[in-house]
């Protein structure tokens, strides 16, 4: 069984890395976001600010919390993350807030512009400042309920290409955006990568928030075995895109540990990294796949090894 459990996962999967912090704070921040894009950064850099206070050494931050959650607002609040600066005023203030603040972030996400392009993106920036890594949503947002919801990222999003790890002072994360989270396979090849942690910054509705979303986080947290942290923007009635709220973080075990309604909140949790070894232990699912019944193939990983390989 040994040999067919490894097949399972091509290529094999990563083992754990051991973080350089095994038990440590995260922040939740669940912001209301307004028109005003100045008052919404000055707004996320105070959140962060009382969660440092708080004992947070992670902090995350919702889905576009720079901007209205709508298709017109998005080319007219994007910023050239990559040229930073001026640019991008979001992303230069979670830059300087970090390396003050010696915190990592996950940014949330806020509307990207390169070239003629728009991506729905999340920074991670490290306790220096620095720019880790940059997750472009990789599953847009285009459904059709009718009489409840109808929403179309693709009329002016472009969809991500890559998956995303980062190794952080707070451990291995893997990223996603809100839909994303509807796709088990990709925190599957998260936790063949290692990951510690899964973030999902997102903005459910209030159609699939009350059945969806607390069961999908608990869902990709217990198939994984990993910790798993969703931040949502707080709920504004009045907005033309209504979130549901509901920030949360989840344990190895399916458990929630941390979570709060639709209001305003910076929701605190503590994650213990150890829960992890301990959880695998107590099911060992690794080491119980069938890798002669199915396999989980992670396409970027294999054709580096294929590209290596004909060097």
């Amino acid at each position: 069984m040994g040999s067919s459990a490894e097949q399972s996962r091509v290529p094999p999967g990563l083992q754990l890395p051991i973080p350089s912090v095994t038990k440590f704070k995260i922040a939740l921040c669940q912001l209301s976001v307004t028109a005003d894009k100045e008052r919404n950064i000055a707004h996320a850099r105070k959140a962060i600010e009382e969660a440092v206070e708080k004992g947070a050494q992670l902090v995350v931050l919702p889905e576009i919390w720079n901007s209205p959650y709508a298709n017109d607002s998005f080319p007219v609040y994007a910023e050239d993350i990559d040229a930073g600066g001026d640019a991008s005023p979001s992303t230069a203030m979670l830059s300087e807030v970090a390396r003050n603040l010696k915190v990592t972030i996950v940014g949330g996400s806020i509307p990207e512009q390169c070239g003629d392009k728009l991506y729905n993106a999340c920074c991670v920036f490290g306790k220096d400042g620095k720019l880790l890594a940059k997750h472009r949503k990789v599953h847009l947002f285009d459904i059709d309920i009718p009489g409840k919801i109808t929403f179309m990222e693709s009329k002016t999003l472009t969809a991500g290409e890559n998956p995303t790890v980062v190794d952080t002072d707070v451990g291995r994360i893997g990223i996603g955006i809100c839909y994303d989270i509807r796709f088990q396979e990709l925190a599957m090849l998260y936790a063949a990568r290692g990951a510690h942690l899964i973030c999902y910054p997102g903005a459910f509705n209030m159609t699939t928030g009350p059945l969806h979303w607390k069961l999908l986080q608990r869902a990709r947290a217990v198939d994984n075995q990993l910790y798993v942290a969703t931040c949502s923007p707080a709920r504004d009635a009045g907005a033309g895109y209504v979130a549901w709220g509901h920030s949360t973080l989840v344990g190895p075990f399916g458990e929630v540990l941390a979570t709060t309604e639709h209001d305003e909140a910076i929701i605190i949790g503590e994650i213990d990294y150890s829960l992890i070894e301990l959880r695998r232990t107590n099911l060992p699912l690794e080491k119980q796949r069938r890798g002669d019944l199915y396999q989980l193939v992670d396409v970027q990983r294999q054709n580096q090894q294929i590209v290596k390989l004909g060097r």
